[in-house]
C-alpha cells in the first residue's frame, strides 16, 4: 500500500491501496490494531462503522480478526429511520457481515430503536449510548458525492446544530430531501472526539468529490470538510477499485 501525506483543511493521512480487497484488509489492520490497544489500555474498546455498499468487505474482514470482542462495543454513525429487516438497514448490513465470526461476540448497540418517530428514536439512542465506554476508539466514515457524511447531508435544515462543536447530543434526527427518509446520526462532536477517525471511500468518483470539496472556499462548508477540519486528524482509506 503507497502512502502520502497531503496538506488540505487538516492534516490527512492517506492510504491508497491497488483494489477493494487490499484496502480492507489495510483498513481491518489499522482497526483491529487499535482497538487491540484500547482494550489493553482501559479494557474496553469502542467502534462506530457505517453503512452503505463500500464497507462491506472491510466488516467481512474483520470479523474474523482475533480480538477480545467480548470487550468491544460496535454502534453505527448513522441509521436510516427504517427496521433491521429492510434492505436500507444500516443495522442489518452490520449484522449480516461485521457480527459474524469472531466478531459476534462483540456488544450492537443500534440507533433505530422502534420508536414512533425519530426525534424519540434519537433521544431513545442516546440513552443507549450513553452506557457505552466513551470515547469512540475508531470512527469510520463513508462519504456521498455530494459531500455529506455520517447523515450530515447539506441539505438538512439542522445542519448547524448536527456540527455545533460545543453540542451536548450525541445523537440527532435529520430530515434531509436528499436522504430519501429520515435519519438517525451521531454529531459531529461525539464523532471527532474517537481516537482514530478514518473516511473509507472508493472509486475515482468520490476522490474527486473529496478534493473538490477540500478546494471550496466559502461558506456554507460540505459537511465532509467541516468534520475534517474539526478532527485532530483523519486517515483516508481509498482505492480506485
Amino acid at each position: 500500500m503507497a502512502r502520502e501525506r497531503v496538506s488540505a483543511v487538516a492534516e490527512l493521512d492517506w492510504h491508497v491501496a491497488a483494489s477493494s480487497a487490499a484496502l480492507a484488509e489495510e483498513l481491518a489492520d489499522r482497526v483491529s490494531g487499535r482497538l487491540m490497544a484500547a482494550v489493553a489500555v482501559r479494557g474496553a474498546g469502542f467502534l462506530a462503522v457505517s453503512g452503505g455498499s463500500t464497507p462491506k468487505l472491510f466488516f467481512q474482514v474483520l470479523s474474523k480478526r482475533a480480538l477480545d470482542w467480548e470487550k468491544i462495543t460496535v454502534t453505527l454513525i448513522d441509521e436510516r429511520f427504517v427496521a433491521p429487516s429492510s434492505p436500507r438497514s444500516n443495522q442489518g448490513l452490520v449484522e449480516s457481515n461485521l457480527l459474524q465470526n469472531a466478531a459476534r461476540r462483540a456488544k450492537f448497540v443500534p440507533l433505530y430503536n422502534g420508536a414512533d418517530d425519530p426525534e424519540e428514536g434519537a433521544r431513545l439512542a442516546g440513552e443507549a449510548l450513553a452506557k457505552a465506554p466513551w470515547p469512540l476508539d475508531v470512527a469510520v466514515l463513508g462519504m456521498g458525492n455530494d459531500g455529506h457524511t455520517a447523515s450530515m447531508f447539506p441539505d438538512a435544515p439542522n445542519l448547524a446544530a448536527l456540527v455545533d462543536p460545543k453540542g451536548q447530543r450525541k445523537v440527532a434526527s435529520v430530515h434531509a430531501e436528499s436522504a430519501g427518509e429520515p435519519r438517525l446520526t451521531l454529531t459531529l462532536p461525539a464523532i471527532v472526539s474517537a481516537g482514530a477517525l478514518v473516511l473509507h471511500i472508493e472509486g475515482p468518483a468520490k476522490k474527486e468529490a473529496l478534493d473538490a470539496a477540500l478546494k471550496e472556499s466559502g461558506e456554507p462548508r460540505k459537511p465532509i470538510v467541516t468534520v475534517i477540519d474539526s478532527a485532530p486528524k483523519v486517515e483516508v482509506f481509498w482505492t480506485a477499485g
